[in-house]
């Protein structure tokens, strides 16, 4: 499939890098686009791409491109998927994919009434060890509790850039999100906020979070997230039956299981780096002429976009030039 990049940071890199490895199942970068066009080029030059734009507008209207992949700052994806998807293009859109619940359903429903693919770009549900963990929780019987947390250290440009109110900053929906995502995972959705607590920023963002959730009026969970401060991102999901650890949900390269005393490790090696997984589930679903993803489901993304909000807005945090005042 012919890919289009908008929006060339560090995401990006990782992303093209990844089209490289798989060029020979017939993924080709055919444009790069950025606000600065020297950018762009440079870009291209290292990703080895047919064209590079100064204008995300104009790569939309290439038409050698089919698919767009999106990593510009939260508070733009919303115009630039809706952009896209009215110039025929499928899409690919980091994480969150808007910042507000009505937008995200109203480019899902775009998406069915042009016949356009539109998926989150939640890499981590395609992974060897995701598919493992769906096919086994079900040993540890029902899930009474989970308890995850995720933190990590940003300084200079990459801390403004992570907390700037608006771009739709903050911890909660940079890395939140992955810790939402393994709820997806495990099948479950529509959560009661039992309690939350927040720390600012002098962006007006959070920079660390606790909040409690209960799920089916039974699964338990408790979620951390911070940026500037490194926590290891280790999740514990404890059932009837037994418990599961991750020891890095985010990239889900190993897990272990214990049922009645009796512990069992599974490792899963990956290709590459991970984003394989995800590129190969999209190309297939546009080859099939889906408008979303069978397994990240349309349902799930506006999930979690909707706990993501329902927090936020028990701390009174919106966005300036999102939310109304």
């Amino acid at each position: 499939m012919n890919w289009g990049i908008v929006g060339l940071g560090k995401i990006a890199n990782k992303f093209c890098d990844t089209l490289s490895f798989l060029k020979n199942e017939g993924e080709n970068l055919v444009a790069v686009a950025s606000r600065d066009l020297d950018k762009a080029k440079e870009f291209g030059d290292k990703y080895k791409a047919e064209k590079a734009y100064g204008s995300y507008s104009d790569l939309f209207q290439d038409e050698d491109v089919d698919s767009v992949y999106i990593s510009t700052p939260n508070n733009l994806h919303y115009q630039e998927i809706k952009e896209a998807l009215l110039k025929g293009k499928n899409v690919l859109s980091e994480k969150p994919i808007t910042l507000k619940v009505e937008d995200t359903r109203e480019l899902y429903e775009i998406a069915e009434e042009k016949g356009l693919f539109l998926m989150e770009a939640y890499w981590v549900y395609f992974l060897p060890g995701a598919f493992k963990l769906r096919e086994i929780y079900g040993e540890i019987g029902e899930i009474e509790e989970i308890e995850l947390s995720y933190g990590f250290y940003s300084e200079g440009k990459r801390r403004e850039r992570k907390f700037l109110s608006s771009l739709g900053g903050g911890a909660l929906l940079d890395i939140g999100i992955y810790n939402l995502g393994i709820m997806a995972m495990l099948g479950l959705e529509n959560p009661m906020i039992l309690g939350t607590k927040v720390m600012m920023n002098e962006y007006g963002t959070d920079k660390w979070s606790e909040t409690k959730l209960l799920y089916n009026e039974r699964t338990k969970v408790t979620t951390v997230n911070a940026i500037g401060e490194d926590i290891d991102r280790i999740c514990t999901i404890k059932g009837e039956k037994g418990s599961i650890y991750i020891p890095d949900f985010q990239f889900l390269t190993s897990f272990s299981t214990t049922i009645q005393g009796e512990t069992k490790a599974y490792s899963f090696p990956l290709d590459y780096n991970g984003f394989e997984y995800e590129i190969r589930h999209v190309s297939q679903c546009v080859k099939e002429k889906r408008t979303s993803s069978p397994l990240f489901t349309s349902r799930l993304s506006l999930d979690i976009c909707r706990t993501l909000y329902r927090i936020r807005t028990l701390w009174n945090m919106k966005f300036q030039g999102v939310d109304n005042d």
